[in-house]
């Protein structure tokens, strides 16, 4: 059986992942896969540290697209990839690789999952989460600092300068491609509630309890 692929794209921290990982725990038995656009930023090992953290990581570029379509076409052909894994700390690509597949469900979440012509064409339900800027401001804030090491100030400071106009310019505009709109302020249950039914409709599968109740 060909995968069945779902895009989910929204502003940073709108709780695209936790997505993610939801609908991948509903459809165990279908052996899925989730693909973080992040970890497909393209290695810039070969540049000194200090001028990779002064690249722009929240434009469409950043990301190596012909690699991810090339890896998500594989895995529609019933075949495995080797997914690269991003070290958000040195900009780089680890030498270790996660191999993935064969799948019958493909989830691919990121900024801009849902902006690609050619990617787009590779879904079947598109989905766009959407988040007040003030809310993705705390929690990208809380999560960078917590979770990636980072200090408040250079946080802002990205904020203001990429995260902020790249969303305005490249990822909102994207949700018009969307299948379903959801917002990442509401309930995870809700939002996964507002999302089955085309899923539940291809594999035919009964109600799930939900692990976590709120978006990250």
């Amino acid at each position: 059986m060909t995968a069945y692929v779902v895009g989910i794209a929204g502003p940073s921290c709108s709780g695209k992942s936790l997505i993610a990982e939801q609908l991948a725990s509903i459809y165990s038995r279908q052996s899925p896969c989730v693909l973080a656009l992040d970890s497909y930023y393209h290695d810039l090992s070969g540049l000194q540290p200090s001028d990779r953290a002064g690249q722009n990581y929240d434009a469409p570029e950043a990301i190596d697209v012909d690699l991810l379509e090339m890896q998500m076409t594989t895995l529609l052909a019933g075949g495995e990839i080797e997914k690269p894994v991003y070290d958000y700390g040195t900009h780089t690509r680890s030498a270790v690789t996660e191999r993935i597949g064969p799948t019958n469900l493909i989830l691919a979440e990121g900024l801009f999952a849902l902006y690609w012509e050619k990617i787009r064409r590779l879904l079947d339900t598109r989905i766009f989460v959407t988040l007040p800027a003030e809310l993705a401001l705390s929690r990208r804030l809380e999560r960078d600092v917590n979770e990636r090491g980072r200090n408040p100030s250079s946080v802002l400071a990205q904020y203001e300068s990429t995260v902020k106009p790249m969303n305005s310019r490249y990822v909102l505009p994207s949700a018009a491609y969307a299948d379903i709109v959801i917002s990442g302020a509401q309930s995870v249950a809700k939002s996964i509630a507002m999302v089955r039914t085309p899923l539940d409709a291809h594999f035919n599968v009964g109600a799930v309890m939900l692990t976590k109740n709120t978006p990250d």
